[in-house]
């Protein structure tokens, strides 16, 4: 017998929502009694069962491994719950307890086919008038859809949003005017923003299209939101769509998210090993520990690193190289003939802009600008720069 499915809900006080809720529940365990699996559901806050009154259940049948799936169309946390959190918990109560976590619904291809469901339906509805004369023809060039979310003070959680409505308008409504954006609360634009966005753009006909699962008081307020907007433009034909509720299409969508949650279980991830020759040296005492870089490939130059040709680092004698005194002006920049082997270099990381910014203001307070750039270049104001192959030295 497989593991049980748990649907999770972030809660509501609407009852016509935890209604809903209960029957697409209802669904699925009769599409998994198959399986054979057993389904339950519960909400993290807000109303009734409760998710810890569900896990309790399951475990008091002997279910100690199950699979929670978050009925959300988006991945906001805030706005669903710490569902991390909340299991956690549930495991201090019941230690044999162990889940796996599937994915939210969305975006899913079958779920844009879904919302194209629901914008047909509500473009198949003729509107009511009280007049004789017959409407004018509205073509869908003049057809303008408002895809609205519930909005999330979480940046992220709007931007897919945004990509729901690009992804539904290139897939399922390429002839239609436009497809925007709104959300019912937490950031802009509001409902009514979107649709004077779309009577701006030219649309005689706006749909608003919920993005939301399941009937409530969301749905309510998105519909008030439009309502409203339309009693002040009467010229505008604004029709509301439904939401995507309880259907076959969303319990197809839910039991792969369960099945993909199966797959993974038990899978951890590989141990990561450092290979011996990447590790980092112990750091010698009285010397900084040195860590390993890529170097590039000889011959060639990245935008903050010269060309390096050949650098013998083996007859390189770090400890006894005296830096402060070493005479730049004395160095024969052209005659040094130095070789590595780039397998064997061991460098710290630095910032090649960095350091030639500190060095080039340091000349610059000693000795002014026009004397820093003859510094550099030699000498000569007019001198050349240094050749590629050549490493400078400081």
């Amino acid at each position: 017998m497989k593991p049980p499915l748990l649907l999770i809900g972030h809660g509501t006080h609407d009852e016509t929502g935890v209604a809903e809720f209960g029957r697409f529940v209802h669904r699925l365990r009769c599409r998994l009694d198959g399986l054979p699996a057993e389904v339950s559901g519960g909400f993290i806050t807000n109303a009734r069962p409760q998710l810890g009154q569900s896990i309790a259940s399951l475990v008091a049948r002997g279910h100690h491994h199950l699979v929670a799936v978050p009925l959300s169309l988006t991945g906001d946390r805030r706005a669903l719950g710490d569902i991390p959190g909340t299991m956690a918990l549930e495991q201090e109560r019941h230690p044999t307890l162990e889940y796996d976590l599937g994915r939210p619904l969305g975006p899913d291809p079958r779920v844009l086919r879904l919302l194209a469901e629901r914008l047909a339906d509500a473009r198949a509805e003729m509107p009511r008038f009280v007049t004789e004369e017959p409407p004018a023809e509205i073509t869908p060039g003049e057809t303008a859809v408002v895809l609205v979310g519930h909005g999330s003070t979480d940046p992220a959680v709007n931007a897919e949003v945004h990509r729901v409505s690009r992804l539904f308008w290139e897939t399922h409504a390429a002839d239609l005017l436009t497809v925007e954006t709104a959300y019912v609360s937490h950031t802009r634009p509001g409902v009514p923003g979107g649709l004077e966005r779309c009577r701006r753009l030219g649309a005689k006909r706006v749909i608003v299209l919920p993005y939301v699962l399941f009937a409530g008081a969301v749905l309510e307020r998105i519909w008030a939101q439009a309502l409203a907007y339309g009693a002040n433009h009467e010229g505008l034909d604004i029709r509301c769509a439904e939401v995507i509720g309880d259907c076959e299409g969303l319990a197809d969508v839910v039991i792969d998210r369960y099945e993909e949650a199966l797959a993974g279980a038990g899978r951890s991830p590989a141990p990561v090993t450092v290979p011996a020759a990447t590790r980092p040296a112990p750091a010698a005492p009285g010397r900084p520990s040195v860590v390993p870089v890529a170097v590039p490939a000889l011959g060639t130059a990245g935008p903050d690193m010269p060309v390096i040709e050949t650098l013998d680092a083996g007859a390189l004698d770090v400890d006894a190289l005296d830096v402060d005194a070493l005479d730049v002006d004395a160095l024969d920049v052209d005659a040094l003939d130095v070789e590595f082997d780039v397998d064997a270099l061991e460098v710290e990381t630095f910032d090649a802009r960095t350091e030639a910014a500190a060095e080039t203001d340091t000349m610059i307070g000693a000795t002014g600008h026009a004397e820093a750039v003859t510094e550099i270049r030699g000498g000569s104001p007019d001198g050349p720069l240094a050749q590629p192959g050549v490493a400078s030295a400081v």
